[in-house]
């Protein structure tokens, strides 16, 4: 089995740093449920508690503590830009990708005339599937790229023979949460925008394991989870400026068309999340501290530099882990196809023939292995290679702050599961 190898003059993470940055790590648990949801840094917390503590009110007015609520609320949204390489004013928080996926798919179905084309795969979470379906109640026309039957992979030549010149919008994941295979995002964007169609992204699998620089992608639409990110449970939607100008407000008619960060929302963002998501901005700035010495003026920078380092742990114990699920009899490995890069993310979903899931996992939680099972909102996918939704498969899910020990405690109890 071949892995991508940790450049040498990359620092190797410092496992007891991070994890001191954690307050759940010290229940005794071994949590590997991240891909669902990860914990968040004290960085956070703190981030929370400030605004509730000292600013708990609307913003936007000019008394004190309002003025302090818009600060923090607009640093949050800075932060956000900043760590994806957008500006402000082409992203907006909401609730979770789900509502603002839909609320996006709303908010530009007037630009759409019955006949034209949207294309969706099955691969995706139902986030960015459910809300594109949705309109074919307008008369437009959804299509479904396919994925391997054998492998939950995305056909390869299956989007080529999708576009036409009614195609408007292509709607796929960065990275899949089940499968956890990266796509060669920037050939596919060139190829919908050579069909003349928009590339709208789910990077919610992607963003907790690689860095995210939306200009060098020439996405038009980029959409993920903070949750799964070490940040609050709110989702950052970017697009291009002149896209979500044009784009139908979804909020009060006084909202106008310019008011990004409230258009789209209705009753507006989430104040103390938004304002929380400095903390991960924080949280990264300390991880970047404690494994760099030179300084790096740009946000960003720091960012992609702290992600190599997390890349490189967690694909290292995804290896092991992979290792070992590939030495038991009749264990199947969802996915794991390498991108052009080599880079997979550290989620292994697997099912064993003739042993349910449910019952894997089960197992698992009886010695302290927190862990899911089932099809992880991935139904479309988990359907097509034949299994049952309701069980579907078992997802390792590791985050940066899993250590070594966590996976030796996960092998050894999964040795005894699977017998």
């Amino acid at each position: 089995m071949n892995h991508p190898v940790k450049p040498s003059a990359l620092p190797a993470l410092d496992i007891d740093f991070v994890r001191a940055q954690f307050p759940p790590l010290k229940d005794g648990w071994v949590f590997l449920e991240n891909a669902g949801g990860s914990y968040v840094p004290q960085q956070v917390i703190d981030r929370t508690v400030e605004y509730m503590s000292d600013s708990q009110v609307q913003p936007n007015w000019e008394f004190d503590a309002s003025r302090r609520a818009t600060e923090r609320i607009k640093r949050g949204l800075q932060s956000m830009a900043d760590f994806i390489n957008a500006e402000v004013n082409e992203i907006f928080l909401g609730p979770s990708t789900t509502m603002n996926v839909f609320m996006m798919a709303q908010a530009l179905a007037p630009s759409f005339t019955p006949g034209d084309e949207i294309i969706v795969t099955e691969q995706d979470h139902e986030a960015n599937v459910g809300a594109w379906r949705r309109l074919e109640a307008l008369g437009l026309v959804i299509k479904e790229w396919p994925v391997d039957r054998e492998t939950g992979a995305l056909v390869p030549d299956g989007l080529q023979k999708l576009l036409t010149d009614r195609t408007r919008l292509v709607a796929m994941t960065h990275c899949s949460n089940v499968c956890s295979i990266v796509h060669d995002l920037p050939t596919i964007v060139r190829q919908i925008h050579d069909a003349g169609a928009l590339a709208f992204i789910d990077g919610t699998a992607f963003a907790p394991h690689f860095a995210i620089d939306v200009k060098a992608l020439d996405v038009d639409f980029y959409v993920f989870s903070l949750y799964k990110v070490c940040g609050p449970h709110q989702s950052v939607l970017y697009g291009k400026r002149a896209l979500l100008e044009r784009a139908k407000a979804q909020n009060h008619f006084f909202i106008g068309d310019e008011s990004i960060t409230y258009k789209f929302l209705p009753g507006g963002p989430n104040h103390e999340h938004a304002a929380a998501t400095v903390g991960t901005a924080d949280y990264f700035d300390a991880l970047y501290r404690a494994h760099f010495q030179q300084p790096e003026n740009a946000f960003h920078t720091r960012v992609a530099r702290v992600y190599e380092v997390i890349g490189a742990h967690e694909a290292a114990l995804a290896a092991r882990v992979e290792d070992f699920l590939r030495s038991k009899k009749d264990v199947r490995i969802l996915g794991r196809v390498p991108s052009r890069d080599g880079r997979l993310a550290p989620v292994i979903g697997f099912w064993r023939a003739g042993q349910s899931s449910t019952e894997i996992a089960t197992k698992l939680h009886r010695h302290k292995i927190a862990i899911g099972n089932g099809d992880f909102w991935a139904r479309r996918c988990i359907t097509a290679l034949g299994l049952k939704p309701e069980d579907g498969v078992v997802r390792v899910g590791i985050a940066h702050y899993n250590s070594a020990e966590d996976i030796d405690r996960l092998i050894d109890a999964l040795d005894q599961a699977l017998g």
